[in-house]
């Protein structure tokens, strides 16, 4: 460094950085709002924005870029001058918002901070991108920002996308650790520390075990409801009942548990293995206790169903009422029962059921529909006129009302 150059105090560097505070807290709030409206998970993450601290910021410069300490017009730069935090409920949103962050931005680097450490040591991973602020989110030098300097295409904004534990492990350390430049000697406190790391990338891996097992059971539900209601139009209309498909399905989640023997049951019934699925549902019953109302209401739910896809309309009509004997509120239940007495042609039933289910739920297109047509049949065409509308109303497809629409038409002798 030549004698002729001159040292920027550090008041005189505090004076210049903290000038930008505003600014660069505005281009991160564009920023987290891009975010907000482009990054979609099922989980919607959080986020956190700061502008580095002066003193935070002075050390690192003192560190990394001595040399551009001189008299200068320009910010002297560092990458995490602005941080924003993108905050995950589970891990695998962190990879799935990396991609959408990748779609949405230009990106200058992507780093996984503390994968290199070992096991034993008590640093917590996080993925940090740096990426290019848009035009758009960059605020006019005029009014309160007039004396800045524009900003270069070297100043980026840093986005670390974490899960819950993580950000929680990396405030604490950051107060413990980092802040205070400690580094344990103490090989029991240094333990402690990596034993609290441990206990927290668990949780996180456990978390998503049972985020995993969620989303399978509720892909196999709604498989198995799909089909309930296609053999029940196929049966209401008289149609050949096809024989389900065997499909590839996910593996238990728990080996031995309630919910691990709910998966296998519900896995049979979707591959066609009904007595199989009866049979496990039946096991269940006879381990749960009498008091453990919402399991039953449940279990007997599924059993139900299965007997239904047996043709064993009598229990399946058994279970379903002793379901909804221990969940009043299961509006689904109330439809299915309307279903089977509706096959069985108790139509005056079947309407009593399918109203329970609109008083708990009035948003059912194929409930109105389901009733319509029952009101149809005990030639009460007024009603079944009117629940026809609230079906089409509520977005029922064409196809699955039409032939109940004609047969109305032709009884009122409109035209269509």
């Amino acid at each position: 460094m030549s004698e002729q150059t001159i040292i920027l105090s550090k008041s005189e560097i505090r004076k210049k950085y903290e000038s930008y505070s505003e600014y660069f807290n505005e281009i991160m709030g564009n920023i987290i709002q891009i975010l907000h409206d482009k990054v979609k998970l099922m989980s919607q993450p959080t986020y956190k924005c700061r502008v580095k601290s002066f003193n935070s910021y002075y050390k690192k410069l003192l560190r990394l870029k001595q040399k551009e300490i001189a008299q200068s017009k320009s910010l002297v730069y560092l990458t995490d001058m602005m941080g924003i935090r993108m905050i995950c409920a589970f891990l695998e949103d962190i990879n799935l918002g990396l991609e959408q962050i990748k779609q949405i931005f230009e990106i200058k680097e992507v780093e996984v901070k503390g994968a290199e450490k070992k096991f034993s040591e008590f640093g917590y991973e996080s993925i940090h991108v740096l990426i290019k602020i848009p035009e758009s989110c960059i605020p006019k030098l005029e009014g309160k920002y007039k004396d800045l300097l524009p900003i270069t295409d070297e100043i980026v904004c840093e986005i670390q996308i974490r899960t819950i534990l993580q950000d929680a492990w990396a405030e604490v350390e950051h107060e413990l650790i980092y802040k205070t430049e400690f580094n344990p000697f103490d090989i029991p406190l240094r333990r402690k520390l990596a034993s609290l790391n441990a206990s927290l990338t668990l949780a996180d891996i456990t978390f998503q075990e049972i985020r995993d097992y969620q989303n399978k059971l509720q892909r196999e539900i709604e498989d198995r409801r799909n089909s309930f209601y296609s053999m029940a139009d196929d049966l209401l209309n008289d149609k050949e009942i096809k024989k389900s498909e065997e499909i590839n399905r996910v593996t238990p989640f728990v080996k031995g548990t309630i919910d691990d023997m709910l998966l296998k049951a519900i896995e049979a019934h979707n591959q066609g293995n009904l007595e199989t699925a009866v049979k496990i549902y039946s096991m269940i019953l006879d381990a749960v206790k009498e008091s453990d109302k919402n399991v039953i209401a449940v279990i007997r739910k599924h059993r139900g169903m299965a007997y239904f896809s047996m043709n064993n309309f009598t229990e399946a009509l058994a279970d379903f009422m002793v379901s909804i004997e221990n969940d009043p509120k299961a509006y689904r239940t109330y439809y299915y029962a309307g279903i089977v007495y509706s096959i069985k042609k108790d139509y005056e039933l079947a309407i009593q059921n399918f109203t329970k289910s609109l008083e708990i739920n009035g948003f059912q297109a194929h409930t109105h529909l389901r009733r319509a047509m029952a009101y149809f049949e005990i030639k009460d065409y007024e009603k079944s006129m009117s629940d026809l509308d609230s079906a089409i109303n509520l977005g029922m497809d064409e196809a699955e009302y039409k032939p109940l629409q004609e047969k109305l038409v032709k009884k009122f002798g409109l035209n269509m």
